[in-house]
């Protein structure tokens, strides 16, 4: 994920399903304004590559983003499909595993 992103795509769907986990578009955004680790997620790219992401908000609350690229008109949108908060058994080993981050 090191190209840069344009901004995102969003629809009432995406975020409805981000709205339901207590997530805001405003802190799905900010996550990408941030630190952000990536990850392929090859297990449900059947249409279109998908990625994880985890990072945090300005008020330190770990996020998860379930999110994909789009492109228009040459930009590159990141897509959210679900975001959530991590739960504590989730930050604990993130933190364990990623300890500079």
């Amino acid at each position: 994920m090191a190209r840069r992103i344009s901004g995102f795509d969003w629809d009432e769907a995406n975020r409805e399903k981000c709205r339901k986990h207590g997530v805001s578009t405003a802190e799905v955004e900010e996550l990408f304004s941030g630190t952000v680790m990536t990850f392929p997620d090859a297990t449900h790219s059947d249409r279109e590559p998908r990625y994880r992401a985890i990072g945090r908000t300005g008020e330190g609350r770990y996020v998860f983003v379930v999110f994909t690229i789009r492109r228009r008109a040459g930009s590159r949108l990141v897509r959210p499909i679900s975001a959530r908060f991590m739960h504590r058994k989730e930050i604990a080993h993130y933190e364990k595993e990623n300890p500079d981050v």
